[in-house]
């Protein structure tokens, strides 16, 4: 029972930069009377869409990804038998070492199976799971496990079988958000959750480290976001000139406590437009 419960409440195959795992309570307990389509247009480790999808409070869910290493890893897990089996062979029977890390790592190009594999791999054994080049390798990790402190092979593969088991549920789609935004944007009973990289506002240049596809018009993301008839959620590190676009496109929202991947206290804005209820529950 334990085991199910860890699974039911970290379904995603990733360790993601800024993960959304705190706040997929909130949304599944908005979503408690189900909507007709969730859409997730930046969706990395897609922890809320995964929580929604298997709440079974959407009709259907969209999910989006620029990057073509985290692309695949989605088109693998939310794809056919024979290549989710693959995927899962792989992560098996990996034999785990800096030797074995280097070698995989190293190799370019290959089938899906094997750019979701490797992308896997380097989210588990980089430093916070960072995908963006020049991440270094964990070291002492927890309990001096090093290299393999995140590496749990059975783990993911109860994830990914997870994942592929929704696949009726979940529509992937490779490429730019605005486009998954602009899709839905007329639908007054769409909920469209927008967590970008974060590099806007505060002179902060995490979105440059943590991602590969780091550059946004957040301008531009605002201004699409205030034309959505549904339900709008942002989600953004608390910076002035984050609150100057909420304020100007009629954005309500609060800062929400929380904890980073170093376990150390920060806050960030929960911005919401059309939305009936208070976010007190995301606290």
């Amino acid at each position: 029972m334990r085991g199910a419960q860890s699974l039911a409440r970290h379904p995603s195959p990733f360790r993601y930069p800024g993960g959304k795992g705190w706040l997929a309570p909130w949304v599944v307990g908005h979503l408690a009377a189900g909507t007709s389509v969730f859409v997730e247009p930046f969706a990395g480790g897609g922890t809320v869409s995964l929580a929604v999808a298997m709440a079974g409070l959407a009709d259907k869910v969209v999910m989006a990804e620029l990057d073509a290493a985290v692309a695949a890893v989605w088109q693998v897990a939310l794809g056919d038998q024979t290549g989710l089996e693959a995927l899962c062979r792989r992560i098996q029977e990996f034999q785990l070492s800096p030797a074995s890390v280097a070698a995989a790592l190293a190799v370019a190009g290959g089938d899906l199976v094997a750019v979701a594999f490797r992308t896997l791999l380097a989210n588990r054994v980089r430093h916070g799971g960072i995908l963006a080049s020049g991440a270094g390798l964990t070291k002492d990790g927890e309990r001096g496990r090093g290299l393999g402190q995140r590496w749990y092979p059975e783990t993911l593969v109860k994830r990914l079988r997870l994942v592929n088991s929704l696949r009726g549920r979940i529509e992937f789609v490779h490429g730019d958000g605005f486009a998954a935004i602009e899709r839905h944007a007329g639908d007054r009973d769409a909920v469209i959750f927008a967590d970008p990289p974060y590099t806007a506002g505060g002179g902060k240049a995490a979105g440059r480290r943590l991602y590969r596809h780091w550059e946004l018009d957040h301008g531009r993301l605002f201004e699409l976001m205030a034309s959505v008839r549904g339900t709008a959620i942002l989600t953004y590190d608390d910076a002035p000139e984050v609150r100057r676009m909420a304020a100007m496109h009629g954005f309500a929202g609060q800062t929400v406590a929380m904890r980073n991947a170093h376990n150390a206290a920060m806050t960030e804005l929960v911005l919401t437009k059309n939305v009936p209820v208070t976010l007190a529950a995301a606290a």
